[in-house]
């Protein structure tokens, strides 16, 4: 039995796999609570992570990836320790991407997303979608089973990111393969050339698109590329070549791994609980009230992370500047101070959208609204081609005693694999 006063969230697998009884143990003990083993400061309240995902000024997000995980770079001094931040920043893990950025910085770089995820953009991308979701059920569909992840999440959460970002046609396949998203990959992380590139993904797209940024500069065709390349700041100053790459390669890996988790999710929720599957084929209008509250249930990234920029307290706890803070996102989200039965899946919550799993403030996920029409799109299309979706008793075992395995992490929650049988629709 794990002890959980005791237990190292950061490196406990039973917690990794199943974190909500820590998280509603650590809810006892205060919604703001310093966890014993590394002295973080955990947040699982609701309203507590909202207060701090606004509070810009007081809370730093320059560690947001790996909160303890590299140690400050610095010892913090007295109570206001942005010059230290900043004389520092670069000593960060992914220190040029936007997730991690604060004001000015952080506005300068969303700027720049904003010239790509115009209306008349996503939603050329949604049309895409709509023949993209057939054409990978197709590839599986005669089967009647399929491992989800593989053979559809993964391969279409590449797909959709790829042409929301406008790469070209010919080297649409090359990306698949290399991102480990290839249908024919089943999973394994592709390489090109014998070299594998799954390890640093941010770095093959950073390289990708530098090279396509930078021959747009040169020649501007009439296409998204050149979009990105030709975009300016809101000053009209031109940034360098590598402050239009970050934004897009980071939404692009954000992106395709949010999706995945978020599909697997709800599809893993249609087999677990079949009453919703005949209830949203008549209902589809009720499908994006299902995707909300599967978000809040599985939200795909558990926890996030800031540092105290100046001294500050949050819910009645004093936080001196330098203290590391974990949002815990999974948990706020099951607060059940806002969600009353917080562990049960209740669809018709009339607060269902006002769960916390693409974070708030300045920081949400700039992708959501794409994550949110790829759950709603891929959702109805599998209830119109699927009839009885099933989880694989084989492998997951049966209903009620289930065995899932998650991906061995602190930072995200996603299964490693959903293995789903069904009868294709007549």
């Amino acid at each position: 039995m794990t002890d959980l006063a005791t237990v190292d969230y950061f490196s406990d697998h039973a917690i990794s796999q199943d974190p909500y009884e820590y998280w509603d143990h650590m809810r006892e003990q205060g919604p703001v609570f310093r966890e014993p083993v590394h002295g973080v400061v955990a947040v699982t309240g609701y309203e507590e992570t909202l207060a701090a995902f606004k509070d810009h000024d007081s809370f730093s997000a320059v560690n947001a990836i790996g909160g303890p995980f590299p140690p400050l770079p610095f010892e913090p001094e007295g109570d206001d320790i942005t010059e230290q931040i900043e004389a520092h920043r670069h000593l960060f893990p992914i220190h040029e991407h936007m997730v991690v950025m604060d004001p000015p910085a952080h506005e300068r770089a969303r700027s720049l997303l904003s010239k790509l995820l115009t209306p008349r953009r996503l939603k050329e991308n949604e049309e895409f979608m709509w023949r993209l979701v057939d054409d990978q059920l197709d590839q599986f569909i005669a089967d009647g089973r399929c491992e989800f992840l593989s053979q559809y999440a993964k391969p279409f959460a590449t797909s959709a990111i790829i042409d929301l970002l406008g790469v070209p046609e010919p080297d649409r396949p090359e990306f698949l393969a290399a991102l480990g998203a290839d249908r024919s990959a089943r999973g394994r992380v592709g390489s090109l050339d014998g070299a594998p590139v799954g390890r640093d993904p941010l770095k093959y797209l950073d390289d990708k698109f530098a090279g396509y940024l930078a021959d747009r500069r040169r020649e501007p065709r009439d296409d998204v590329l050149s979009g990105m390349a030709t975009a300016r700041y809101p000053d009209g100053s031109i940034p360098d070549l590598t402050e239009v790459v970050k934004p897009a390669t980071f939404l692009f890996a954000a992106g395709q791994e949010t999706v995945t988790k978020l599909l697997s999710a709800a599809v893993q929720t249609l087999g677990d609980l079949p009453e919703y599957q005949q209830t949203l084929r008549e209902h589809p209008d009720r499908i994006p009230a299902f995707i909300e509250e599967s978000l809040r249930m599985h939200s795909p990234t558990k926890v996030d992370f800031r540092l105290v920029r100046k001294s500050t307290k949050l819910g009645g706890v004093a936080l001196p500047a330098g203290t590391i803070v974990m949002l815990c996102l999974g948990a706020a989200n099951r607060d059940p101070r806002k969600f009353p039965d917080p562990h049960e899946f209740r669809p018709d919550r009339k607060n269902v959208r006002e769960h916390i799993a693409f974070g708030r403030g300045i920081h949400t996920c700039a992708g959501a609204p794409l994550a949110r029409v790829e759950g709603r799109i891929t959702i109805r299309r599998l209830l119109d081609r699927l009839r009885d979706i099933r989880i694989d008793a084989d492998q997951h075992g049966p209903m009620r005693r289930r065995r899932y395995a998650y991906e061995p992490t602190f930072l995200l929650r996603g299964l490693t694999e959903l293995h789903i049988e069904f009868t294709p629709s007549a």
